[in-house]
């Protein structure tokens, strides 16, 4: 497969101040972002924030109107000049699989290996055959095959004509929850044991974080923040990428200090220093994880809501009109609706904004 060379850029992919629409609008614009060779990127975002509309410009599906995309220190897409999608070595996994239902899964598998000799077509699709797992599948047709069978044998044939890239778009959307957890931890292993990179489309973020080295918060066409899944999660660039990325919600505080901000909760300290003046008005994020319970502690708060998840219960606890915020705690640890309950924050990362 091609992957780069370690003598190139350390970028397979530079997407550089891209804008492009439909019609007159541009619907995404500023677009920066950079992917390595071998990583997996995702584009993640809310329904209309322009995710897949930075994936078909990647595809080649839609020109420019501004900006330039490289893919392995080649030019293919620049304001004006777009490379077809058939030259521009990338392979694409659509969201309804776009299998051709006439023809076997080998057959779907072989479409783009057309410049192959018989005998080495049917070793290659073998091979990919055996890399997804469907051994024994090759002569069945795609109605014959589960949701997940269907979506590999996709897989197979984008990896067939051994692209520099593969692009993802929503694949997993249409397969339940947990066939959708495994299929993205496979397709992940997948990707790596080639050392193919890829940029995945999805609004599901506990998808992009177990399947994605790099990920990109989208927000009404910019991105927000393009960084590492922990990161995005334990230092958010910003108040709409800190609400967006996993459970929780703010509580208002007031700063005492670059690194302390008392609240309803108590003092809170943390990892960051904020230059805000003493006295500083703010709203600080509180995770479900950063609450932990304290049967020592004098604060306590009633609980007004749980979910119960098998493991563990996701409660919401009230302590004033103006502070409610969530815990997650081990299941054993069984509160009532009403109950006083004592508790203590333990946040390693504080993360706040000005109010």
């Amino acid at each position: 497969m091609n992957t780069g060379s370690p003598t190139e850029s350390r970028w397979l992919l530079e997407v550089s101040n891209l804008a492009c629409g439909y019609g007159e609008g541009a619907v995404v614009s500023d677009i920066d972002f950079a992917l390595g060779h071998g990583d997996i990127g995702c584009l993640l975002g809310p329904s209309g924030c322009g995710k897949s509309t930075i994936l078909r410009a990647l595809a080649g599906f839609l020109p420019l109107s501004n900006g330039e995309i490289q893919l392995d220190s080649r030019t293919i897409s620049l304001a004006g000049r777009t490379l077809p999608p058939e030259k521009r070595r990338i392979g694409m996994v659509f969201q309804d699989y776009a299998l051709f239902p006439h023809l076997t899964v080998a057959r779907n598998i072989a479409f783009g290996l057309r410049n192959l000799g018989r005998e080495e077509c049917d070793q290659k699709v073998e091979q990919l055959l055996d890399l997804v797992h469907l051994q024994g599948l090759a002569n069945q047709y795609p109605h014959e095959l589960s949701g997940g069978q269907q979506q590999r044998v996709a897989l197979a044939r984008a990896l067939a004509p051994e692209p520099t890239l593969i692009l993802l778009d929503e694949p997993f959307s249409n397969l339940d929850a947990d066939l959708r957890r495994r299929l993205s931890l496979d397709v992940r292993e997948i990707l790596k044991s080639l050392g193919i990179s890829a940029i995945l489309v999805t609004h599901d973020q506990q998808e992009a974080f177990a399947m994605c080295d790099q990920v990109a918060v989208l927000k009404e066409g910019n991105i927000q923040q393009w960084d590492e899944p922990y990161n995005l999660y334990h230092e958010p660039a910003n108040r709409f990428v800190a609400g967006f990325v996993g459970q929780g919600g703010f509580i208002p505080g007031k700063a005492l200090g670059p690194d302390a901000i008392e609240c309803e909760l108590g003092t809170i300290r943390g990892n960051r220093a904020y230059r805000w003046p003493e006295g500083t008005l703010v709203d600080i994020l509180i995770r479900p994880d950063d609450i932990v319970f304290d049967d020592a502690s004098e604060l306590k708060a009633r609980v007004i809501e749980k979910t119960f998840a098998g493991t563990s219960t996701l409660y919401r606890f009230h302590l004033s009109e103006e502070t409610e915020f969530e815990a997650l705690f081990r299941s054993h640890l069984d509160f009532h609706l009403g109950e006083m309950v004592p508790l203590r924050v333990e946040a390693d990362h504080l993360i706040a904004f000005e109010r």
